[in-house]
């Protein structure tokens, strides 16, 4: 029997891969531009959307950072969070653990009281209105280094108690999550949880980097796991949640197509999969579709899908 929308809208769920700054859809893009004056160079919302097509995860990054421009003040931060967690909440989403990438605008000359500051806004009123509650997580650009991301600890560390953990992101291939060791260390001292992107483009070496050299309580995407039975048998003996994200996987070529997707893989080896959007405005679909995309592909039942949202709301941080 296939799985609708609503019997997926009506499931409590967890949306723990979620880039903010992947949520900006195009009409807050000119919306935002125009605000704080702006120029993008597209023409049009439609130019713009034209150009959310990419070959792979650099080609993607390029465009997601050009358009992070617009972002500027406490506002525009609030405004593009809630207009998410709006989506979010109509989706069945309950709780949101947020990435953002503050060194991106730190560059910019952006201050985290700034960032901060219209997240934790956006976060609050939703809470209030009954909406998804918000635990927001800083993510270290890996393509920065090491040193870059301890300087950004510190510029973190007087706001901790507004954050929850931080991340690793970026592009993946290259730069091992060994490098970050002592900046994770650091954080943990800080009080804050720790999660890290391994194992999507990188190899399944990432993935047991970030479990014992940076001692994460999460893995984001970790779907090359597959590649390594030994990891698997970890993965699911630490019950170690892995945060995939299917579209996303498809949209930028890690994995050819939806029914080709590791998941069943991974759940029959027993590993605590989650299902996440990760830059939903980008990748061409919410959390609640990505449940329907995996349901339909791969011929998942509403059990099955219960138990992945329960497993969300298991693997939270907080």
């Amino acid at each position: 029997m296939t799985v609708t929308r609503a019997q997926v809208i009506a499931l409590p769920k967890a949306e723990l891969h979620l880039h903010i700054e992947g949520t900006l859809e195009p009409e807050l893009a000119f919306e935002l531009a125009a605000r704080n004056g702006v120029a993008l160079s597209y023409q049009d919302v439609e130019a713009l959307r034209g150009a959310y097509s990419f070959s792979d995860l650099g080609s993607f990054l390029g465009l997601y950072y050009e358009c992070m421009a617009v972002l500027r003040t406490a506002e525009d931060f609030a405004d593009l969070a809630s207009a998410y967690l709006a989506r979010a909440r109509a989706d069945g989403v309950t709780r949101v653990e947020m990435f953002f990438d503050p060194q991106v605008h730190l560059s910019r000359g952006v201050p985290l009281t700034e960032v901060i500051g219209g997240l934790r806004t956006a976060a609050d009123r939703s809470a209030a209105a009954g909406g998804p509650h918000v635990g927001l997580i800083p993510c270290f650009l890996r393509d920065r280094g090491p040193d870059d991301a301890a300087k950004t600890l510190e510029e973190l560390a007087p706001h901790a108690a507004q954050l929850l953990a931080v991340g690793l992101d970026s592009a993946e291939v290259g730069y091992p999550p060994a490098d970050f060791a002592r900046v994770f260390d650091a954080a943990r001292g800080l009080g804050f949880h720790t999660v890290a992107h391994a194992g999507e483009e990188g190899p399944p070496d990432y993935v047991w980097q970030a479990i014992d050299l940076l001692g994460v309580e999460r893995v984001d995407h970790g779907i090359r796991s597959v590649e390594d039975p030994a990891l698997l048998r970890r993965l699911a003996a630490d019950r170690t949640p892995l945060t995939v994200c299917p579209l996303s996987n498809v949209r930028l070529r890690c994995v050819p197509t939806i029914s080709a997707h590791p998941l069943p893989t991974l759940l029959d080896a027993g590993v605590n999969v989650t299902l996440n959007s990760d830059d939903p405005a980008y990748f061409g679909g919410y959390v609640a579709d990505n449940y329907l995309a995996i349901a339909e592909a791969l011929d998942l039942t509403l059990t099955d899908l219960t138990a992945l949202a329960t497993n969300s709301l298991n693997a939270t941080l907080h």
